[in-house]
């Protein structure tokens, strides 16, 4: 295609009349340049110095001795027996789990009852637990011998946090039916 010539365009090689070799105003254009990339670099070097200090003030992993182990309400739905271990954080500060807690049963002389509960495969996220404050994981077995049999009813769940090899023993009569024994994720918001 044909272009049309700019009539206000100086002829090649020229340039246009009143205006010297150098722009007029550069010199403030250059200052405010040359200011915004001396706050960019400050900025970076001040950006730095907290991500270093960020690190290092991460949320600790809560350790059992962080955390007071209880049940709460069994609840029974669609031939399912669900019911929440809490973790609450009995420390002065805040510490996280991540994933499932190992749970097993035990009898009245800690030997285990039947398999360990296997994960649900619910997705999970890290949950941070203030002083005084808990989350939960969900156990699951069927409500009663559906498709198979019951277990002895156990004396004890023996339950190891996410992420600890130290296991809580928490006074609890809980009988698997049908080969069904799982748990969910820790959270907050009461899942499987």
């Amino acid at each position: 295609m044909f272009q049309m010539p700019n009539p206000t365009a100086p002829p090649p090689g020229r340039r246009p009349a009143g205006r010297s070799r150098f722009l007029r105003g550069r010199g403030p254009v250059t200052a405010l340049a040359a200011a915004l990339l001396g706050v960019t670099a400050a900025g970076a070097a001040w950006s730095a110095t907290p991500a270093a200090a960020r690190t290092t003030t991460a949320v600790r992993t809560c350790a059992v001795s962080d955390l007071y182990l209880s049940t709460g309400a069994k609840e029974g739905a669609a031939g399912s027996l669900y019911w929440p271990v809490r973790f609450t954080n009995t420390s002065t500060g805040e510490c996280a789990l991540r994933g499932y807690p190992g749970v097993s049963v035990l009898d009245g002389a800690h030997h285990r009852v039947g398999p360990a509960a296997k994960h649900s495969g619910r997705a999970y996220g890290t949950v941070t637990l203030s002083p005084g404050h808990s989350a939960s994981a969900v156990l699951r077995t069927t409500n009663g011998p559906v498709g198979g049999p019951c277990e002895r009813t156990g004396t004890y769940l023996r339950v190891y946090p996410p992420a600890s090899r130290t296991a809580t023993l928490i006074p609890a009569p809980w009988k698997t039916c049908s080969g069904v024994f799982q748990t969910g994720p820790v959270n907050t918001d009461g899942g499987f």
